[in-house]
């Protein structure tokens, strides 16, 4: 079960989970949010403006990092990319 949150996506008005940066990335807080709706208009819409714009079959989700107020795209490469790092209730790593 993920955490509930305060934070919701702007394009699609869904709440965002809280997903656990990756270790050695350069974000300097422990956590941001994320859109992990799969039916978000900036997620579906971001295979189309990739590949037209890049000629690669890779999309984005929205992220918010709480921490410092930036936003902005998490690049993912499947609906499935980048899950394993949500934070759930039980985690107190992140608490």
């Amino acid at each position: 079960m993920a955490e509930p949150t305060k934070y919701t996506c702007p394009y699609c008005l869904k709440p965002m989970s809280r997903w656990a940066n990756p270790q050695m990335s350069c974000w300097s807080s422990k956590y941001q949010y994320v859109c992990f709706n799969d039916e978000c208009p900036y997620f579906v819409q971001g295979w189309d403006w990739m590949e037209t714009h890049f000629h690669i079959r890779v999309s984005y989700r929205h992220r918010f990092d709480p921490m410092t107020g930036d936003s902005g795209p998490l690049p993912v490469w499947s609906k499935g990319a980048l899950r394993n790092y949500v934070v759930t209730e039980r985690d107190s790593t992140y608490a």
